[in-house]
């Protein structure tokens, strides 16, 4: 068999030879130095058999991406061995701990267990020291295969798991096992790929939480303890996630929603369904109110349809066929079925359809702050940003061919000046393509229709200067979209907004518009929505500012404080000037210190926090303590109402 190398260099191997035999052919050094390789572009470690004509580098640890990844699928079974050994030492036989599955995730790993006694959460830094114990042995791994039956063997009335796993897969397949050490040590079940030796794992780690899990994530089955590891190529990468996930917890919105009172649920109303407090409510109005003026400003007119709707209409717009498990029950009236609306599209297609269309109508863009509903498994609920009912900043634009390049560049553009009103600058767009090669029954074939309307995305994309990068098979079936990825302030990448390329289902809907030649043609569609959901966006907006709002966003934008209670009067007169000039004040007149009033204003979040005494009184003036920034002295009280209507104004 042959192998390539980077350099264009080929080597001749015997049949089933690996990487190791590879790296020796090369060079003792680089045998020595080898610690996993790519073979044709897959991440494998150097005791696989490599493929005939393979594409093959050597990776050592000067590469630190792919060490990495190969130490997190080894601390695994670090951690795996680490367990038996530290339920061993408590007594209890090998034969009572059973093991499920143990993949690397993002930035880690987790094993699930069935344990005889749960491991408690303070015991994860015992666990820990067991593996470093380990990982100093140096112990050698190494790889066999077996077949079906025998895996089968191995397992068969000791560890179910492991056995039902066995046999879910193809008869007569290879089942390969890595072995830690000796027999003795550590075996398990598992397609690798791994270091050749504990010793090569790098120091940062940490195991950092434990939870329960569902045997392959179904509630049928056993509960077991998960416990989840992280680990980094440097010190510096493990403080950064370290700080980050402290970070994410105070930044939390579901916390952060119940201590500044914004929004509660309640299992009287149900699982997933917000309800939206005084101060949140303000907060969600005003983001409507900011959409409704930008979205008219680029030619948007607003629609309102209804949250019910009969069968039918999910029958045409496909939804029912396609995501009947993700709708409400349907309910009956006057002998028909009617659900609850999952989606605003299918009632904008109808609202387009209700009057002829011309060529020179068009583009049509229709807009609606529109609530919607879903049956969202209750596990997969997370405050706001995972819910049943919410309500989506959405908007279909109808168009021609033609069109469609210069309303996907207007699109970015709104992307651009909304996101940066709030601050938001760390995001990226990801244009999701077709898969054909190897997903046709959902994209069908290729043709000038797809091929129209990429171009038409990427020739925006480019034109705009906006950055981007592609996604194979991540397209809808009906074309092409641009999603937003977004990252926070604390790491943490999502979807924030979609928009969407339709080319398909307007035909099932009869849309069609009369073109210049008096020829009637179907638009396409460009489903949009900037804020995604309003819920979701205040959700990550929530967590992306840690509720410390802008003056032109916060519920309460001013708190005045007055040191006794013979400086209330003064405190009144400015709140009164204030509140003629549309602010959001109030006087806190409690019976509590100064010191304790200005520490509630400050867990509050209030932007604006004034302290008013006799000087004060005398000048018309205020002291200043603007949150997150501390005293700014003393200023005019004039000269403050300005700044404030100047920054409420700007939206700075």
């Amino acid at each position: 068999m042959q192998v390539s190398l980077p350099d264009g260099k080929v080597l001749e191997l015997p049949n089933g030879a690996t990487a190791l035999d590879a790296a020796n052919l090369i060079g003792p050094r680089l045998a020595k130095d080898a610690i996993g390789a790519r073979a044709n572009g897959k991440l494998t470690d150097i005791f696989t058999a490599l493929p005939d004509g393979a594409a093959l580098e050597i990776i050592t640890t000067k590469k630190p991406a792919e060490a990495i990844d190969l130490a997190r699928h080894t601390l695994a079974h670090v951690m795996a061995q680490a367990i038996l050994e530290l339920y061993a030492e408590k007594g209890f036989s090998r034969e009572t701990i059973r093991m499920g599955i143990g993949p690397v995730i993002e930035n880690g790993f987790y094993y699930d267990f069935d344990l005889p006694e749960a491991l408690k959460l303070e015991e994860l830094e015992m666990l820990e020291q067991k593996m470093r114990e380990i990982i100093k042995r140096d112990l050698p791994l190494s790889k066999f295969t077996v077949s079906r039956e025998q895996a089968l063997e191995t397992f068969e009335g000791r560890d179910r798991f492991k056995t039902e796993l066995i046999e879910g897969l193809p008869a007569g397949e290879i089942i390969s096992f890595y072995r830690q050490g000796t027999e003795a040590d550590f075996t398990d079940l598992c397609r690798g790929p791994h270091l050749p030796r504990t010793g090569l794992i790098p120091p940062h780690f940490k195991l950092t939480a434990t939870s329960g899990a569902y045997w392959r994530g179904s509630e049928k089955n056993p509960m077991l303890q998960r416990i989840y590891g992280v680990a980094f190529s440097s010190a510096e990468e493990l403080e950064k996630y370290v700080w980050q996930q402290e970070e994410a917890k105070k930044r939390d919105h579901r916390k952060l929603g119940k201590e500044l009172d914004l929004f509660t649920f309640s299992d009287d109303v149900g699982q997933g369904l917000p309800l939206w407090l005084p101060k949140g409510a303000f907060i969600r109005k005003q983001l409507e109110d900011y959409m409704y003026q930008k979205e008219l400003e680029y030619g948007y007119e607003y629609v309102i349809s209804p949250h019910i709707t009969k069968e039918s209409l999910y029958m045409t717009s496909g939804h029912l066929p396609y995501y009947a498990d993700g709708m409400y029950a349907p309910f009956e009236i006057d002998g028909e079925k009617y659900y609850l609306k999952p989606m605003n599209c299918p009632h904008h297609h109808i609202i387009f359809a209700a009057r002829p269309k011309s060529y020179r109508d068009l583009p049509v863009r229709y807009n609606e702050f529109g609530t919607v509903y879903r049956f969202e498994l209750s596990g997969a609920l997370s405050g706001l940003a995972r819910v049943r009912g919410f309500t989506q900043n959405d908007a279909h634009i109808y168009c021609s061919k033609a069109q469609v390049k210069a309303e996907f560049i207007n699109v970015i553009k709104l992307f651009k000046e909304v996101y940066a009103d709030f601050g938001i600058s760390d995001y990226w767009f990801r244009l999701s393509l077709p898969d054909f090669e190897h997903n046709p029954e959902k994209f069908g074939e290729p043709g000038p229709v797809w091929d129209e309307s990429i171009r038409a995305i990427r020739d925006a994309l480019e034109e705009t200067g906006a950055t981007y990068e592609e996604g194979i098979g991540e397209a809808t079936f009906y074309g092409p979209k641009l999603d937003v990825q977004v990252r926070s302030v604390i790491g943490k990448e999502e979807s924030i907004a979609t928009n969407q390329l339709d080319f398909i289902i307007p035909g099932r809907f009869d849309l069609e518009f009369t073109n210049a030649e008096g020829e009637k043609e179907t638009p396409v569609v460009i489903h949009r929505a900037i804020m995604g959901s309003f819920d979701r966006f205040f959700a990550f907006y929530l967590e992306h500012t840690a509720g410390n709002f802008p003056v032109w966003l916060a519920p309460e934008q001013v708190r005045i404080v007055p040191i006794s209670d013979r400086h209330i009067d003064y405190a009144r007169a400015l709140e009164t000037r204030m509140k003629a000039q549309k602010l959001r004040v109030t006087v806190d007149d409690g019976g509590e210190r100064m010191q304790a009033k200005i520490r509630v204003a400050e867990l509050q979040k209030i932007p604006f926090i004034l302290v008013v005494g006799d000087e004060e009184a005398a000048e018309d003036a205020v002291s200043v303590r603007e949150h997150g920034k501390g005293d700014r002295g003393k200023i005019g009280s004039a000269e403050l109402i300005a700044e404030l209507l100047a920054r409420a104004s700007s939206r700075t």
